[in-house]
């Protein structure tokens, strides 16, 4: 009660003087200002926020093919540099594009059948479907769940190995490459290394 008085004494002195109403003016305005230029940064900065990760993503998608792309040299360099009669190998491995995410997806749909009788006997059905799907998140990060990764399709094998010259382990370098990534044979190309 007594807080209440002496607000309402401080309003009404402020009010009855001109100098104190300016600057009450004043300062609010200044307040006004102050939140209006928050805002704005705020925007920009959640704006260079969003820029920001999406060269990020594209960044990380071409990491990712460069990593998968080197794993696989890795483990062909690895197994086909211990088959008799092949010394040091070289192997290269083209991609067509970049892994592909399957998101976990929320579907929800409703189907409603209405029969509606008219004024003049007639029957009419309606029927209403609604449906709505939803990419399922992470609840505090906000990623998305990811059910499956499609890998890359392999464009091409190009192998340079010691030991090619000799037909027979050329050839068995050329089927060794097919069966471990699952190729047709036109997309592999067995070479003698220097």
């Amino acid at each position: 009660m007594k807080l209440q008085k002496h607000i309402n004494i401080l309003i009404e002195k402020i009010s009855s003087n001109k100098k104190y109403t300016n600057l009450a003016l004043i300062i609010s305005t200044g307040i006004i200002l102050l939140i209006g230029i928050s805002v704005f940064v705020e925007n920009e900065d959640s704006n260079l926020k969003i820029d920001t990760s999406i060269s990020e993503e594209k960044e990380m998608a071409s990491n990712s093919i460069d990593d998968y792309s080197n794993k696989l040299e890795i483990k062909l360099k690895q197994i086909l540099s211990e088959m008799k009669g092949v010394g040091d190998v070289e192997v290269m491995i083209t991609l067509v594009e970049t892994t592909e995410s399957v998101p976990a997806i929320n579907k929800t749909s409703n189907k409603e059948t209405t029969k509606e009788n008219d004024s003049q006997g007639g029957i009419r059905d309606v029927i209403r479907e609604e449906s709505t799907e939803q990419i399922v998140t992470n609840g505090s990060g906000g990623e998305m769940i990811t059910i499956k990764q499609i890998k890359p399709e392999i464009r091409g094998v190009i192998v340079a190995a010691e030991g090619a010259e000799d037909i027979k382990i050329k050839e068995n370098v050329y089927n060794a490459v097919k069966t471990a990534l699952d190729l047709s044979g036109n997309k592999v190309e067995i070479y003698v290394k220097k």
